[in-house]
């Protein structure tokens, strides 16, 4: 009768324990960093589309008014100015049908890093729309921001035979070009040309590598 000897039990080594260790932590370092990469790139995505649907609806309020700019004739001045650090507007506010038609003046401002919308009440005579365009944002002025971490914002306004400028000083002498061509003797009520017939807005944020442009036409 034989006796058979029990084979001693065979467990892991301390390097082969070691070597499982540093193989799972690769495994883990490396999953972790492919993890971070993708919540960092749908946190970038998320943020750009963010950004983006925020200067749709900034540019589109900006088309917007541009589109319902009155004539210079309505507005006694330039409809579309940039003046004093804001863009300014002068344009037709919405009133129901068989209503008296109404005045705003629109400013879009810089303040504090955000792009601020400014409306005046609606104007109803030509002495409170001087006045609107002669005074400051009251307290009866609404204030919409529409745009944060902003660092600027420009604007060129298109003035024909003259082209895209800034100069005030342009639009007002195209202006008075318009009103004497008036006293000029026409076939038909041809209307007073616009002074202003394109505006173009520039917006730098500190999260773009570079200005965002966009070009509206005047009362189109």
């Amino acid at each position: 009768m034989s006796i058979r000897r029990a084979r001693p039990a065979r467990g892991f080594t301390l390097i082969e324990l070691l070597v499982a260790i540093a193989i799972l932590a690769v495994v883990a370092i490396l999953s972790w960093r492919g993890l971070d990469q993708i919540v960092r790139g749908r946190n970038v995505i998320s943020t750009s589309m963010a950004e983006e649907r925020v200067f749709a609806q900034m540019f589109d309020q900006m088309r917007i008014d541009t589109r319902q700019a009155v004539s210079d004739d309505e507005a006694g001045s330039p409809a579309v100015a940039v003046d004093g650090g804001a863009l300014q507007i002068v344009r037709a506010f919405a009133v129901p049908p068989g209503a008296a038609p109404r005045l705003q003046v629109v400013r879009y401002r810089v303040s504090d890093g955000r792009v601020v919308r400014y409306a005046s009440p609606p104007l109803a005579t030509i002495g409170e729309l001087r006045r609107a365009l002669r005074g400051g944002e009251s307290s009866a002025w609404s204030a919409l921001s529409m745009m944060q971490g902003v660092g600027s914002i420009n604007a060129r306004l298109y003035v024909p035979k003259v082209g895209w400028t800034s100069d005030m000083g342009e639009v007002r002498g195209q202006l008075n070009a318009n009103n004497n061509g008036v006293k000029v003797p026409q076939l038909g009520n041809a209307p007073v040309p616009r002074a202003v017939t394109g505006l173009e807005v520039s917006v730098g944020a500190h999260a773009l590598a570079r200005p965002v442009t966009r070009v509206f036409l005047v009362g189109e």
